[in-house]
């Protein structure tokens, strides 16, 4: 099948839905998608895979997929081993 042949991806409702939520929440959270000072998502104790250039946040008010260079109010230093 030749790309040609394939339909336009058009947005379903639930698509827009989870945008929507997604937009909330990135509003409530203070989450922005550049670093505030040396703080950035990487170098966060919530960060899961710090090697990672996208990673997964488990913070419990996030928990989604955010950059490396994002940053977010609940921010916290990973302890010092």
């Amino acid at each position: 099948m030749a790309d040609d042949d394939l339909p336009r991806p058009e947005p379903k409702q639930i698509d827009e839905k989870l945008s929507l939520e997604l937009r909330h929440l990135a509003e409530d959270a203070i989450l922005r998608g550049k670093p505030n000072g040396d703080e950035r998502c990487r170098t966060c104790l919530f960060y899961l895979n710090p090697d990672e250039d996208i990673s997964y946040c488990w913070h419990n008010k996030l928990r989604i997929l955010v950059g490396e260079d994002w940053w977010c109010q609940w921010w916290e230093a990973v302890a010092a081993e």
